[in-house]
């Protein structure tokens, strides 16, 4: 059969579609656990984005523990072998945090389906019923925490000139006028890119053809180290694929970001 390896990371329905059975392929589907029963890409497996999450307040968002992801990864069998395609239905919130996941334990081949659910069925292509099971691995994995940065690490290089802080949240969570912590506001410094600025609504919420001038205008830019965060790095999940996507080849993300930051007693707030 044909190998996977060349699939780009950005992949459309009609790249997808052919592919569909591919003994290397292994589809995730991170789509509302009420869609999932009714229509998915055949043959995708599900995973509650709730796993992909610590859930230890206040900082919920914070990565698993490397034994809760491996149980994860062994329950949907996967085996280290397979180019992986990630889809949601939401233009890429959580598609993106399982990219981030993937890039933690070191999985390089691994592909984001475009639009999701949404492309995929605007495209006619036809969508599987039910709720199939995987047949589980016995996997060991080991976490590489290089595209993660911690509060501490952060703190330390605020005011850098080559760091840029990505903040994907609201403008009025940016601006404190929403407040979803102890403290609103933001990290000193941060430029606030909400994440559906980057979606196409008229493309079934595509990544933008046109974005990067308009991240380049703000300062968000590939010559630039980049760390990007939201309240508990689910939108900041496709901001980081985005920045990857884009060519942003030294971004991180800050998994603590503001449920983490905003209800520390000690860290610098602008508004």
């Amino acid at each position: 059969m044909t190998q996977l390896r060349h699939l780009p990371l950005i992949l459309e329905p009609d790249e997808l579609q052919p592919l569909l059975g591919h003994e290397e392929l292994l589809i995730l589907d991170l789509c509302r656990k009420d869609l999932y029963p009714r229509a998915h890409v055949p043959g995708a497996i599900h995973i509650d984005p709730a796993s992909l999450m610590g859930n230890q307040p206040p900082a919920t968002g914070k990565c698993p523990s490397e034994e809760q992801l491996q149980q994860l990864l062994r329950s949907i069998g996967y085996t280290g072998n397979e180019h992986i395609v990630v889809y949601d239905d939401e233009g890429g919130g959580w598609a993106g945090r399982m990219a981030w996941t993937l890039d933690l334990i070191q999985h390089k081949h691994y592909s984001y389906l475009n639009g999701g659910i949404l492309s995929w069925t605007e495209a006619g292509f036809p969508t599987e019923q039910g709720t199939p099971s995987a047949t589980p691995s016995d996997i060991s994995i080991s976490l590489d925490f290089a595209p993660r940065i911690t509060l501490n690490e952060l703190m330390e290089e605020l005011g850098s000139e080559d760091l840029v802080i990505w903040d994907a949240r609201s403008e009025a969570e940016y601006h404190g006028d929403r407040v979803m912590a102890q403290r609103g506001g933001h990290i000193p410094g941060a430029i606030n890119f909400e994440w559906t600025r980057g979606m196409d609504r008229n493309r079934q919420l595509r990544i933008r053809d046109d974005v990067l001038p308009e991240l380049e205008s703000l300062g968000i830019q590939r010559n630039k180290r980049i760390v990007t965060h939201c309240q508990s790095h689910h939108r900041s999940g496709f901001t980081y694929l985005l920045g990857k996507a884009l060519g942003f080849e030294n971004i991180k993300a800050y998994d603590g970001s503001w449920s983490e930051w905003g209800n520390h007693p000690s860290t610098p707030i602008e508004q």
